[in-house]
């Protein structure tokens, strides 16, 4: 299991252009910041660990959003817990995985993302819904997607 967050400011969103690890299943991706959970972690444990430690930021006002699960034929399944955020405080750093950058929101699309994130990016800018995707990859082509819609519970 993995957590993924966004942060936004003023139009910008904090992107990790993966680039500098050797064996990266994402090398050569544009993608947020995030990683796995370690023993004993909480989704949101990690997000606030993962976010400070690849940043320098830390987290003071987020949203989880969905879940995302990746199948792939080569790197195996993956649940992710996804989040954006919109407050934090501290100093940018050097990220050990790749290269940080703000880039404006509608700049994204023109990125090298997978086929996936473009489906749920565009999920999490366009609406404020938390929602659960299905993607399925061989190699590095999408080749199902399964959208779960959300149904709320009946009111009382």
């Amino acid at each position: 299991m993995t957590t993924l967050c966004y942060i936004r400011e003023g139009g910008n969103v904090l992107m990790l252009y993966r680039n500098k690890k050797e064996k990266d299943e994402n090398a050569g991706k544009w993608i947020g910041v995030g990683g796995k959970l370690e023993e004993g972690e909480s989704p949101e444990d990690c997000l606030l660990r993962e976010v400070r430690e690849e940043t320098g930021l830390t987290l003071l006002r987020r949203q989880f959003r969905g879940i995302v699960t990746f199948v792939s034929d080569e790197w195996g399944t993956e649940q992710m817990f996804l989040y954006t955020a919109d407050g934090f405080e501290g100093k940018l750093k050097e990220c050990e995985e790749g290269e940080l950058r703000w880039i404006p929101e509608e700049k994204i699309p023109e990125l090298s993302l997978w086929e996936g994130d473009r489906i749920f990016l565009r999920k999490l800018f366009d609406t404020e819904e938390v929602f659960f995707l299905k993607l399925i990859y061989s190699g590095d082509r999408l080749t199902e997607v399964r959208d779960y819609e959300m149904i709320p519970p009946p009111r009382t």
